[in-house]
């Protein structure tokens, strides 16, 4: 049964909690309090409730990511071609979402593709492809070229952008352009992390 406030001597206690990331509701689950005595306390000692957009931020962070770095011995040399192929193009700025890669080359969106296998446990679920291509290109027909090449299923295709009225005689990427996209901000992190660190070696 829940006590109805928190003993003074464990104000200092409460504050360190809430300040740790926890949640207010967290908070009083390990003091075993409601809410309202953790928002009394926290009142009476002058600690600023997080905006909403902090919450989250806090929340996000604590959870663990969607994937895992494989334990197996790696393939250093793919490891760096990867990197170095996510530095020239691939989407980097801290807005981003997650991964982004695009590019129209064949061989090199397979090499980046075998970087992420191989270094990764992904979840399937927050992985998916887009095919940027002209209005008068083939959309399934590039679905299937890039499904075949890659080895993925065309149903991990989605989000395809087409550009309207293509220019004459202007140089067609044959293939489109692929983006391997995965949603989660933390593998980012880590590929700019593989970056920084092969930069500075």
């Amino acid at each position: 049964m829940r006590t109805p406030a928190i003993p003074k001597q464990r104000w200092q206690r409460t504050k360190q909690l809430y300040e740790s990331g926890l949640a207010m509701r967290e908070v009083g689950a390990r003091l075993g309090v409601s809410i309202d005595a953790v928002t009394y306390v926290l009142r009476r000692l002058g600690v600023p409730r997080r905006s909403f957009v902090e919450a989250n931020h806090l929340a996000y962070e604590r959870r663990s990511p969607s994937f895992s770095i494989r334990k197996r011995a790696k393939n250093r040399e793919l490891e760096l071609m990867g990197t170095m192929l996510y530095w020239a193009e691939g989407y980097k700025r801290e807005t981003a979402s997650g991964i982004d890669f695009a590019n129209s080359d064949p061989d090199m969106v397979l090499l980046f593709w075998h970087f992420l296998r191989n270094r990764y446990v992904l979840d399937r679920a927050r992985l998916y492809f887009s095919v940027y291509h002209y209005s008068d290109q083939n959309l399934k027909a590039l679905v299937r070229f890039w499904s075949l090449k890659l080895g993925v299923p065309r149903t991990a295709f989605k989000h395809s952008y087409v550009k309207q009225d293509p220019q004459r005689g202007a140089r067609k990427l044959r293939y489109g352009v692929l983006h391997i996209r995965y949603n989660d901000k933390k593998l980012l992190r880590d590929v700019l992390h593989l970056i920084e660190s092969h930069k500075r070696k």
